[in-house]
């Protein structure tokens, strides 16, 4: 395991167009390769936020045919990180739904991970109205990989409100969680998960967001951040595109199991 591995999170404000998306990406993540990261991971939806939920099923991709996948794919070959890539959609056995994956990809731009969305989001507040569940299929199968610096748990979004699946993970260094927080909930709810889920896995959570107000209306709530195992904020972006990044430190990850063993004294 390397003691020291720096990871990074890209924020973006996606729009309804594919192009203009993938110039974004290629650009942040060039920037976040610049800070020296190894992993960097893209946000939920990054290739399309459009004008209508149905948008995105024209642009399902076949698993590993697509442009979407051949970008990710050599844009980790390119840079020589491994690529978590955010999500993006691909087909499913219903014509009408998609399915809301995140892909990784090694150095060498091989496909090494798989995690099918499993909770979709579903939310009613005055004129705010969302329902994941027209639009995607949920997968069933929990996601994780191995990484040079520990295992990497798999999560996205409204996963982070399911704290059974991150058990169900295993033990990992760093868990991922790409996201499209609504303003309304991240506001409320997103910074107390996501170092609720570092401090009881102790272990490090890197968080990429959509940040800002996109051309469909919607406002998402952006603070992409690294948390460490003990639940410190070492890295946030508030709003708009950009780059987070930080350390995950083997020694101090090991340190916080040691003086506090919480994952040795589970009792189920």
């Amino acid at each position: 395991m390397n003691e020291q591995s720096i990871v990074a999170a890209v924020q973006m404000v996606s729009s309804p167009v594919v192009e203009e998306n993938i110039a974004t990406a290629r650009r942040l993540i060039a920037d976040a390769a610049a800070t020296g990261a190894k992993l960097v991971t893209l946000p939920e939806y990054w290739p399309i936020m459009g004008r209508a939920d149905t948008d995105k099923v024209s642009h399902a991709e076949q698993p590993g045919s697509g442009p979407i996948q051949d970008f990710l794919a050599a844009q980790a070959r390119e840079h020589g990180i491994w690529l978590i890539g955010g999500t993006l959609p691909l087909v499913s056995d219903d014509a009408g739904k998609v399915l809301n994956t995140t892909l990784v990809y090694d150095p060498q731009g091989r496909p090494v991970g798989r995690y099918d969305k499993i909770h979709l989001f579903g939310f009613n507040k005055g004129t705010e109205s969302y329902d994941e569940a027209r639009t995607i299929v949920p997968g069933t199968t929990v996601g994780a990989f191995e990484a040079p610096f520990g295992r990497v748990g798999l999560s996205i979004c409204y996963d982070l409100r399911f704290p059974e699946l991150f058990r169900a993970m295993g033990e990992c260094a760093l868990i991922v969680v790409p996201a499209a927080f609504t303003h309304t909930t991240g506001k409320a709810h997103w910074e107390v998960l996501l170092r609720a889920r570092a401090i009881e896995n102790q272990c490090y959570v890197l968080a990429s967001a959509q940040g800002g107000l996109h051309p469909n209306g919607r406002r998402t709530f952006g603070h992409s951040m690294l948390v460490d195992p003990w639940g410190e904020v070492k890295d946030v972006l508030a709003e708009g595109e950009g780059v987070v990044s930080g350390t995950i430190d083997a020694a101090f990850l090991a340190q916080v199991r040691e003086n506090l063993p919480a994952l040795k004294h589970r009792k189920m």
